[in-house]
């Protein structure tokens, strides 16, 4: 039998206490999922720090401290630690127990095994610790072993996130490269754009203008219809010259995107 906290209040591990784990965690207190009961980090000042924001929750930095009898086991960690933890877990702890982890890589079924529940209960945001997030405006993209687990979880996300939607592994991995795409690379050419501006006694201060207005188009119409710039126009005496004022590697990287761009204005 599995033991709550609170009352009648599920009782929830984060393993994990990262970016996302220190934003979703307090969610689900806040929601009324449950009471986060530990909180696992091979670093236990990251540990300590996600607990200063919770209700009781203790940290704990050994994976043999981990309690197994909770409700809830909610796994945020980088992919590759998953199965690590997964290995020491399996066999050990309540079979009534529910297991989710937050990847939009990984399938359920890497906590296959691990109890008779167990699902995904994916975020798709980008999270920083010291930056705030309405969890409510975060689409969550659900998916259990079963209906039964399925809905169960989904009671939960509609509690923490106004936007839930069903997505299996496949869907959550084509989502999760459009992510990357969308937020990663773009937020790199933000980074690129700093340094060559910062080179000039610059910052992407004044681009700030620009930024918004090509965020908003993008939102409010179609990105390939919003493309502007040299590429889009074939202009290629402005690309050689801009090609000839970058080091190699970026000179590399604007030749490959600009030759991106000009093949996909084609295909309109």
């Amino acid at each position: 039998m599995s033991t709550s906290v609170a009352g009648n209040r599920q009782s929830i591990v984060f393993i994990g206490a990262g970016n996302v784990a220190t934003h979703l965690a307090p969610a689900m207190e806040r929601a009324g999922v449950g009471t986060i009961r530990q909180v696992y980090s091979r670093t236990l000042g990251s540990a300590l720090a996600l607990c200063a924001h919770l209700t009781e929750a203790e940290p704990v930095s050994s994976v043999d401290e981990i309690a197994r009898d909770a409700d809830i086991y909610v796994v945020s960690l980088v992919d590759d630690a998953v199965a690590g933890i997964v290995s020491r877990l399996k066999g050990h702890v309540a079979p009534s127990s529910l297991w989710l982890h937050t990847s939009g890589s990984l399938p359920k079924e890497s906590l296959e095994g691990l109890s008779d529940s167990y699902g995904v209960f994916y975020p798709l945001q980008t999270f920083s610790k010291g930056a705030d997030v309405n969890m409510a405006e975060v689409p969550m993209f659900i998916e259990g072993n079963t209906p039964e687990v399925t809905e169960r979880i989904r009671n939960m996300a509609v509690s923490v996130s106004s936007t839930v939607h069903y997505a299996d592994s496949e869907l959550r991995r084509r989502m999760h490269i459009a992510a990357v795409f969308a937020c990663n690379f773009t937020n790199y050419m933000f980074t690129v754009a700093d340094d060559l501006l910062r080179a000039d006694g610059l910052t992407l201060e004044v681009l700030h203008p620009l930024l918004r207005e090509t965020v908003r188009k993008a939102m409010d119409g179609s990105p390939a219809e919003g493309q502007t710039g040299p590429a889009v126009r074939g202009d290629r005496a402005v690309m050689d010259k801009h090609i000839s004022m970058l080091p190699p590697d970026l000179a590399s990287l604007y030749s490959q995107i600009s030759e991106a761009i000009y093949r996909r204005s084609k295909r309109e």
